[in-house]
């Protein structure tokens, strides 16, 4: 199981922005911008390309929501979407608001938040979530 299964099923804490009974979204750890989102599938697959098409379909329509949800929380220009892959063996995409493209820079340094902070982002993109 990897670490994001266990954070989907509630075993390691999380700030969870957005859920279904498919999908979850929750804050990346290591934001590049507050507002930094994951969002994967709770299947365990490691390679997003390896979802059926019709779960990828889906996962990309629920990445949206997120993604609106993050624009009305965290107002910007877009929000960007990556798909790396290569840090943790389970499919996730990156939801990260930007005002610029430098904002999508993973070579960026990361923000350090405290926890009430990391609350704050979550709940503030939970309620933004339709």
């Amino acid at each position: 199981m990897t670490i994001f299964s266990k954070i989907a099923a509630g075993e390691i804490p999380s700030y969870k922005c957005a859920e279904s009974d498919k999908f979850y979204a929750f804050l990346d750890i290591n934001p590049l911008v507050k507002g930094h989102t994951l969002v994967i599938p709770r299947r365990e697959v490691d390679y997003i390309f390896d979802l059926e098409d019709d779960e990828l379909a889906e996962m990309q329509v629920f990445a949206k929501r997120v993604a609106v949800a993050i624009k009305k929380a965290f107002p910007c220009i877009k929000v960007g979407q990556a798909v790396l892959g290569l840090e943790v063996p389970h499919a996730h995409i990156h939801l990260i608001p930007m005002q610029s493209e430098k904002d999508m820079l993973f070579s960026n340094p990361k923000l350090k938040l405290s926890e009430e902070e990391f609350a704050e982002i979550a709940e503030k993109i939970r309620n933004e979530f339709e």
